[in-house]
């Protein structure tokens, strides 16, 4: 079939891209394998639209209570919903490739517009060969992070929107439901022991990520600024010694100091017995002081542990951060007649956030999901009025609240809903840590 180099034919070759993939390179564009390419994809698509016609359903529906069935014949829910993502991200892609189809139609026209000639078929294939390369190099990554990392992230989110909990909606005995934004509702607006458990955790959460991110920081500062200033020889071992409690495993030192803080046989208990600190009740026994047993005491046990075991990475930071200070700035602050604590606050403060200020900011979203320092120094406990009904301690914050609710209560739906939470505050963190990259700023990425 003709076309015309003038550009009238832009119309006809929109319709013909438009009406099935590869059909205008084939009828009137003369590039054969390019158009065999796109139309067999079409044609795999269509073949496949009964199953992905059949999971889409499964994913509006979520199956249909078989009480009569035995449970491994019964509708999966779960499965249902993770294959109906997976199905919709298989129409994304095909779309993506119907309008990269249509796109490379109208290019290759405009091309023949230009040039009022054809490629051969040689350097057609060569041209295919040249761009497809990259391409084809990223395909597994791309298929793997469809697979490992969308699906996933799309499940998460839509068992939010789910009653996928214990003991009424749990696969594949019984079936879930679509809820809408119900689980949300009871979570954060019940009025409930569930909601306020939520208010309770969600503002330690906070507290937490800004004593533990804070203290560390500017614990691991001071250490530094003294370790700069005093200009001792043993100044390298005591860095060495310092950071130590960084270097170890977070699992191991939070379970030694969880045995060393026990109320009954902990060391520490016994070591202040022995040197006569503690007191005693009327009937002569010891009053221990119990550091992981009441609530506010045990906070604050968690944020100075953490302290103890992160200021060394600050320490190691601001050291680094110092050393690219010029001694001038310090000299000319000397002679200005500056104390030791005003160079501090006008010069060492100021230029070492400046260079350190993202840093903080990814320690603060890393501690919001700290699961170790919280988990294994307490495991969320004590227990306080409403762990009766939400299994949430004293000390537990979000992201240890959400494996209690999946592992003990098998309320998936609640611990969707936080995660979703805990996404939407941490997204922003994380755009504007990635707009502030060099690589984004120099427009590499």
């Amino acid at each position: 079939m003709q076309i015309n180099s003038d550009g009238s034919s832009a119309k006809k070759i929109a319709v013909a891209s438009g009406a099935f993939m590869g059909l205008a390179h084939l009828l009137y564009l003369k590039q054969y394998i390019k158009g065999a390419f796109f139309a067999l994809i079409e044609l795999v698509f269509l073949a496949t639209l009964p199953i992905t016609c059949s999971k889409i359903y499964d994913l509006i529906t979520l199956g249909t209570p078989k009480d009569h069935l035995p449970v491994k014949l019964r509708d999966n829910s779960v499965f249902m919903l993770i294959d109906g993502i997976l199905f919709l991200a298989i129409i994304a892609v095909f779309v993506v490739m119907y309008i990269i189809s249509v796109k490379s139609a109208k290019n290759t026209y405009s091309d023949y517009c230009r040039t009022k000639r054809f490629l051969s078929q040689k350097a057609s294939i060569e041209e295919i060969s040249g761009r497809a390369f990259p391409i084809t190099a990223l395909t597994p990554c791309l298929v793997m992070l469809l697979v490992f990392v969308i699906v996933p992230l799309l499940f998460s989110i839509a068992v939010a929107f789910t009653n996928y909990s214990a003991p009424k909606h749990i696969t594949p005995a019984n079936t879930v439901d679509w809820v809408g934004f119900d689980s949300f509702k009871e979570l954060l607006l019940g009025g409930s022991k569930w909601s306020a458990g939520f208010a309770r955790i969600a503002v330690w959460t906070l507290v937490w990520a800004f004593a533990a991110t804070f203290t560390c920081y500017f614990g691991g500062l001071l250490v530094a600024v003294k370790l700069q200033e005093s200009n001792i020889k043993l100044a390298p071992v005591f860095r060495f010694i310092f950071i130590l409690p960084y270097a170890v495993p977070v699992v191991i030192t939070m379970l030694l100091w969880k045995n060393l803080l026990n109320g009954t046989f902990g060391v520490v208990n016994r070591t202040l017995e022995a040197l006569g600190l503690l007191s005693y009740t009327a009937d002569g026994a010891v009053k221990t002081i119990p550091w992981l047993g009441n609530a506010t005491l045990a906070q604050v046990v968690c944020i100075t542990l953490n302290l103890w075991a992160g200021f060394g990475y600050f320490m190691m930071l601001s050291m680094g951060t110092m050393t690219a200070i010029s001694k001038d700035i310090y000299e000319a602050a000397r002679i200005d007649g500056a104390s030791s604590g005003q160079m501090f606050r006008r010069v060492t403060l100021p230029l070492v956030l400046y260079q350190t200020m993202p840093l903080i900011i990814m320690s603060f979203t890393h501690n919001i999901n700290n699961f170790g320092a919280i988990y294994f120094l307490t495991g969320g406990s004590p227990n306080v009025a409403d762990s009766t009904t939400t299994f949430a301690g004293g000390t537990d914050i979000l992201v240890t609240w959400i494996y209690k609710l999946t592992i003990t209560l098998q309320k998936y739906n609640y611990a969707s809903v936080i995660a979703v939470l805990i996404f939407v505050v941490l997204a922003p963190f994380a755009i504007y840590q990635f707009k502030n990259t060099k690589a984004y700023k120099e427009g590499a990425v």
